[in-house]
C-alpha cells in the first residue's frame, strides 16, 4: 500500500490545480486519473475568466496560458455580451482557450512540482477511518492517505461512496455535441430557432473585437438541441443527422465523427463539500449548464480555496476545523453559479414570452450599474466570503496593486507566488510585529502606488495594513492599532509560536 498525505481523484483542471497548490505548500500529494494520459476527447470548457487568470498570475503561471490562447471580451450573460475592459484589474478580459490546452499546461506545471499523476488508474472505492482513507484501485493496488479529494466529475464515485447527497433540478434541455467532417460548408456561429439552438465552428479561429473568424481547416464542431431530455443511450451519427435536418433542413453531408457526446442543463450541488476526511471540488461538487462558462473557473477557484487550508491541517499548523470553512465559503459561491446558469438557460428559450423578457434584460444590462454588477459576477471578480463586518476589502480578492518596497517596485500578486499568506504593512515600516507567526506569514513593508478600487464597488478607502490569505482573499484590514489582527492570524494561520 502506497501512502500519500492527500490523494486526488481526477486529473482535470480542478484536480491539477489542487495538486499544484498542495505541492507548493510542501504536501505529499498524488493524482489518480483514469485516462491513460492527459489527452482529452470531446468538447469541454472553452476558456477562463478574469478572476481565474488573476489566480494563475498569483502563482506565476498566467503567461503560460495567455501565450497559448486569445484574449477577448468573452464575458456575457445569456445572449448579452458584457465588456469588462474598464474594470480595475490587470486582466480585464477573458481568455479563449480550450480545456485540452488548459489541462496540458496545468499538467506540465504540476509535473514540474514533482507531483505524481497516476494515469490509467481507476478508483473503485475507499474506506474512511479515524486516521486516514484507504483507496482501492481497479488494478488491485491500493493507496492510503490522510485525506481524499474527489475531483472526479459530475458522476463522482467519491461523492457517491461518501454518501453525500446531490440535490438539484432535472434537465429541461439537451444538446448533442460532435466533431465531424461535412461535405457542405455550414453557416458558422450560433443560430437560434423555435426548435432550439444550433451552432457550427472549427477549432482554428481568430477573435477580433467580439467577432470570431473560423479558418477552413480541420474538423467541424457542431451543437444541436435535441427534444428528448431523458435519452439514456449514447448519441449516434444518425441521431445527429436527424436533428440537423430538423433544425436546418439539411445535414450538410455530415460524416466521419471524431466523437459525439451529449450535455444537458441538469443542475445539482453536493449538500456538503466535506464528510470527515473526504472532500469534493469542481464538478464533483456542482454541475450545471455550460452556459456562461462558469464550470471550470468555479472548480479551479474551489481548489485554490481548499489547497492552503488542507495543507495547514496536514502540517498541524491549523486544527481540522479549518476545513469546515471550505464548505462555508465555497458552497454559497456554487449555489449562486447554479442559479445564474439556470437563469441563462431560461433566457435562451425562443418562445415569444422569453424573447420579451430577454429584450428587457438586455436593455438593463446596457446600463452601467447592472452591467458592472453582473459582469463582475460572471467574471468571478465579485466573490465575497463572509468574514464579518468591516472594510469593503474584507473577504474579497486583494487588488493586484503596484507597490514600492525597500527592494524596489513589485506587485501584490508576486508576493503570493509560493501560496503563503502575506501581512502587507503600508504604514510606518517596522510598525507591525508578528514574530509569533514569522514561520508562516510573510511581513512586507511597502508603499502603495495608485488608488484602491474594486469591480462594481468602485474606489474604497486605502487601508494601512492588509492580511492576505494564500488564495488572494483579504482576511483582515486594519492599521497600526492592530485591532483584531491576532484573532485573524490565529483563525487562519494557527496559534502563535512561543517566542
Amino acid at each position: 500500500m502506497t501512502e500519500h498525505a492527500v490523494v486526488i481523484a481526477g486529473g482535470g483542471p480542478t484536480g491539477l490545480m489542487l495538486a499544484g497548490e498542495l505541492a507548493l505548500a510542501g504536501v505529499d500529494v498524488a493524482v489518480v486519473e483514469r485516462r491513460p494520459d492527459q489527452e482529452l476527447s470531446g468538447a469541454r470548457a472553452l476558456g477562463i475568466s478574469s478572476r481565474t487568470i488573476e489566480v494563475l498570475d498569483q502563482r506565476g503561471i498566467a503567461d503560460r496560458f495567455l501565450s497559448a490562447g486569445q484574449i477577448a471580451q468573452v464575458t456575457g450573460f445569456a445572449v448579452t455580451r458584457l465588456d469588462i475592459s474598464d474594470f480595475p484589474t490587470r486582466h480585464n478580459y477573458g481568455l479563449a482557450l480550450r480545456q485540452k490546452h488548459i489541462e496540458r499546461i496545468l499538467a506540465t506545471w504540476v509535473t514540474e512540482l514533482k507531483v505524481p499523476i497516476l494515469y490509467g488508474r481507476d478508483i473503485t472505492g475507499f474506506v474512511q477511518h479515524d486516521t486516514g482513507v484507504d483507496v482501492a484501485l481497479a488494478d488491485g493496488r491500493s493507496l492510503r492517505s490522510q485525506y481524499l479529494v474527489g475531483c472526479d466529475g459530475g458522476r463522482s464515485l467519491v461523492r457517491k461512496t461518501a454518501g453525500i447527497d446531490f440535490p438539484g433540478w432535472d434537465p429541461t434541455t439537451s444538446n448533442i455535441l460532435a466533431e465531424v467532417e461535412m461535405t457542405e460548408k455550414p453557416p458558422y456561429g450560433v443560430h437560434r430557432s423555435p426548435a432550439g439552438t444550433y451552432a457550427f465552428g472549427r477549432s482554428e479561429y481568430e477573435i477580433k473585437g467580439s467577432e470570431i473568424t473560423y479558418k477552413d481547416v480541420g474538423p467541424i464542431g457542431v451543437m444541436v438541441t435535441e427534444p428528448n431530455t431523458r435519452a439514456s443511450t449514447e448519441p449516434t451519427l444518425r441521431d445527429l443527422k436527424e436533428l440537423l435536418i430538423a433544425a436546418c433542413g439539411t445535414d450538410y453531408g455530415v460524416h466521419s465523427p471524431t466523437w459525439i457526446s451529449r450535455f444537458t442543463d441538469m443542475t445539482r450541488q453536493a449538500a456538503q463539500y466535506r464528510r470527515g476526511r473526504v472532500l469534493l471540488a469542481g464538478d464533483a461538487a456542482h454541475v450545471h449548464s455550460p452556459i456562461g462558462g462558469l464550470g471550470l473557473n468555479t472548480g479551479v477557484q474551489d481548489a485554490v480555496n481548499l489547497g492552503w487550508k488542507l495543507a495547514q491541517v496536514i502540517k498541524g499548523t491549523s486544527p481540522d476545523s479549518l476545513l469546515d470553512t471550505y464548505h462555508a465559503e465555497r458552497h454559497p459561491v456554487g449555489a449562486r453559479v447554479l442559479k445564474t446558469t439556470m437563469a441563462q438557460v431560461a433566457l435562451h428559450r425562443e418562445d415569444d414570452r422569453t424573447l420579451a423578457v430577454r429584450g428587457i434584460v438586455g436593455d438593463l444590462l446596457k446600463m452601467e450599474e447592472p452591467r458592472k454588477r453582473i459582469a463582475a459576477e460572471m467574471s468571478g471578480l465579485d466573490i465575497h466570503y463572509d468574514l464579518g463586518k468591516g472594510h469593503p476589502l474584507l473577504g474579497r480578492r486583494m487588488p493586484d496593486l503596484d507597490l514600492v518596497a525597500a527592494t524596489g517596485p513589485l506587485r501584490v500578486s508576486t508576493l503570493l507566488r509560493d501560496a503563503r499568506p502575506v501581512l502587507l504593512n503600508l504604514g510606518e515600516p517596522g510598525s507591525l510585529d508578528i514574530a509569533a507567526w514569522a514561520d508562516r506569514v510573510q511581513l512586507v513593508d511597502a508603499k502603495c502606488v495608485g488608488t484602491w478600487e474594486l469591480p462594481a464597488l468602485g474606489v474604497v478607502t486605502a487601508p494601512t495594513a492588509v492580511l492576505i490569505r494564500p488564495d488572494g482573499h483579504v482576511a483582515w484590514v486594519g492599521d497600526t492599532a492592530r485591532f483584531g489582527l491576532v484573532d485573524a492570524l490565529t483563525t487562519w494561520f494557527g496559534s502563535p509560536a512561543a517566542t
